[in-house]
């Protein structure tokens, strides 16, 4: 079974850093994916800021966020504006397409997305998009083809964007991953561009504590692709390309060792059936805290 891999670039540290490490590891196992690239600046170190919400420090405390991200993402941001990513790492941010995988847009300032986008009005949502979509194309000298909302943090406002109708598919959802084709309210129409929608739990969602929790987060992610259905994975550049990408080798290993392979998101819609219908709706998945983009 072929597992679509995503891989979420969200900070400074996670393009100069991770970027390379995990480059590396798939070049080594033959392995290609959808790199979905931050290029505004990195105020990731603003999320310190929801410790005060119960629930988002229980998060934090239970995927060890401090050794997990380090300390330098955990500030960044805070004490000024954060290191545009496009003007510093365009070399970092230029590996993954020389290197024949898929690259595409996530976001211009990541932290302001995830957790401003409903208080933007349409304007400001949509240059927000328009400035992430102009800084692509200065680095890699075309328009983005593909986009995913930071945090799964997409409505049907979003969708319904202007500088968001050129993209030819994007990867706003969590649920079940079966492709769809979006109906739009607000423009009285159905997309044609497909959702890819993610449905396997990210390491920050599922890992548990203590001793030997991670060895079962590879188990429990692992168990889940046996089950024949397709699937789709996101890590992160901060997680699995950082403190995990240990963790992360061992997993590909054992996948690959099962019969599974993974590729780009491009590669593996082009393989699904022809998507249906759908809608998109604010829910929730145990692990993350906040609404994010669900299939209706």
């Amino acid at each position: 079974m072929s597992i679509g891999l995503r891989i979420d670039v969200d900070t400074f540290r996670g393009t100069r850093d991770g970027v390379p490490r995990l480059l590396s590891i798939l070049e080594r196992r033959g392995v290609r994916a959808t790199w979905f690239m931050t290029l505004g600046p990195d105020n990731m170190g603003r999320h310190a800021l929801r410790m005060l919400k119960p629930s988002f420090a229980w998060k934090m405390l239970r995927s060890g966020a401090p050794s997990l991200y380090g300390w330098d993402i955990v500030f960044r941001g805070t004490l000024g504006p954060g290191p545009v990513i496009s003007a510093r790492l365009k070399e970092a941010l230029l590996l993954p397409d020389r290197a024949g995988h898929e690259v595409a847009l996530h976001a211009w300032d990541h932290h302001r997305w995830q957790l401003g986008a409903e208080r933007l009005d349409d304007a400001a949502l949509n240059e927000e998009l328009a400035r992430a979509k102009r800084a692509f194309a200065e680095v890699y000298g075309r328009e983005p083809h593909a986009c995913a909302a930071p945090g799964w943090r997409c409505d049907d406002r979003v969708l319904a964007l202007p500088a968001s109708q050129s993209f030819r598919w994007r990867s706003d959802a969590r649920g079940p991953a079966v492709p769809f084709l979006p109906h739009v309210a607000a423009l009285g129409r159905t997309l044609q561009q497909p959702q890819v929608p993610v449905d396997l739990p990210t390491y920050d969602e599922g890992v548990g504590r203590g001793a030997g929790a991670d060895e079962r987060w590879n188990d429990a992610v692992l168990a889940r692709l046996a089950d024949g259905a397709p699937h789709v994975l996101t890590i992160h550049a901060e997680s699995e390309g950082g403190a995990k990408s240990a963790l992360f080798e061992r997993f590909l290993d054992r996948a690959l060792a099962a019969g599974h392979s993974f590729e780009p998101l491009g590669d593996w819609l082009a393989r699904q059936p022809a998507p249906g219908e759908g809608r998109v709706i604010r829910g929730a998945i145990p692990g993350r805290e906040g609404w994010l983009c669900t299939r209706a």
